[in-house]
């Protein structure tokens, strides 16, 4: 008999929770909310995953450029 344990890992094909997604990320929760709507109706968690990290990303660069001025 094998047991499985859960330890909150969703299947890639289960569409994100708002709240867990921008706690996961950094985000707030209305920034979060625009990256999943962005992606469309189901997208896989690794493309909403992706997105995040190029949107965290392009604020970074963009924040750096500003203090740079």
């Amino acid at each position: 008999m094998q047991q499985q344990i859960d330890i909150g890992i969703q299947p890639d094909d289960q569409p994100y929770e708002v709240t867990s997604f921008a706690r996961k990320h950094g985000l707030t929760v209305p920034v979060a909310d625009a990256v999943l709507f962005a992606k469309g109706p189901s997208p896989s968690r690794a493309a909403c995953d992706t997105a995040a990290l190029a949107l965290r990303c392009a604020v970074a660069l963009y924040a750096r450029k500003q203090t740079g001025r």
